[in-house]
């Protein structure tokens, strides 16, 4: 068991994800129509994953922290991706390989989304989560891209053995943190974030440190998707498809 003394949100979550393969690919080895993985997974790739697991416009989902249990190992594969003007292209892409993770996060409500406030129940919105991890998502999971399929468990944060416990710090210098979209900023622009310090201790990331440490970048202009309740999104007291969820973890 990994000993950490940390403080986790009354609305959290703990999870296992594992799979055959990842590919958070590093933006750098894309430009000439290759693939090379990070050695960890992002930010934004875990924040992925939480949202298959469940997810509603109302809240933004916040990763703590993240757990490498398995050696980080890598494979190459040729494959052939279509190319824009026709036909297919030969490229390699480097996948991490069995992999597993355990992942600690918690949800916050999305302050610009003000005409979703009646949809703050926060009793229920985390247990429709934890059930929604038992059950092991409700949507497809994956690690990075899509053809990376990937399974998730409940697990208790810190326990078990992970082959990088006592091993120290690991530092991969500057990686790719996560997107700045409109609905999460409330500006009218898409921006990224790079961590320019990112590392790992006895296996551990702790993305709460990272937030002093980020570079952003505007991308592009782009406007904020509205959501009205009632219109686009049904209110959790109402909503059938969560009801046998939300009665499961009451009842259990």
């Amino acid at each position: 068991m990994h000993e950490m003394n940390m403080k986790k949100a009354r609305n959290s979550i703990e999870f296992k994800v594992h799979g055959r393969y990842a590919l958070f690919s590093d933006p750098i080895t894309r430009v000439g129509g290759e693939k090379f993985s990070y050695q960890v997974p992002t930010y934004q790739a875990l924040v992925g994953v939480a949202e298959s697991i469940y997810w509603k416009p109302t809240f933004i989902w916040k990763i703590d922290v993240v757990r490498v249990m398995k050696k980080i190992q890598t494979e190459s594969k040729g494959v052939k991706p279509l190319k824009m003007s026709g036909g297919n292209d030969l490229s390699y892409y480097t996948y991490l390989r069995d992999v597993e993770y355990q992942v600690l996060a918690h949800f916050e409500w999305n302050d610009h989304m003000s005409g979703l406030a009646d949809d703050r129940d926060e009793n229920k919105h985390h247990n429709i989560a934890r059930r929604c991890v038992k059950k092991g998502g409700r949507r497809d999971i994956f690690l990075g891209t899509r053809e990376c399929q990937a399974y998730v468990e409940p697990c208790v944060f810190g326990e078990g053995e992970s082959v990088y416990d006592g091993y120290g710090e690991l530092h991969f210098g500057t990686m790719f943190h996560g997107f700045d979209y409109p609905n999460h900023t409330g500006k009218s622009e898409l921006a990224i974030r790079l961590w320019r310090q990112a590392r790992m201790k006895d296996g551990v990331i702790d993305f709460r440190e990272s937030w002093g440490e980020l570079v952003r970048q505007t991308v592009r202009p782009m406007e904020a998707k509205k959501f009205l309740l009632g219109r686009d999104v049904t209110p959790i007291g109402d909503d059938p498809s969560v009801a046998d969820l939300l009665r499961e973890e009451e009842e259990a």
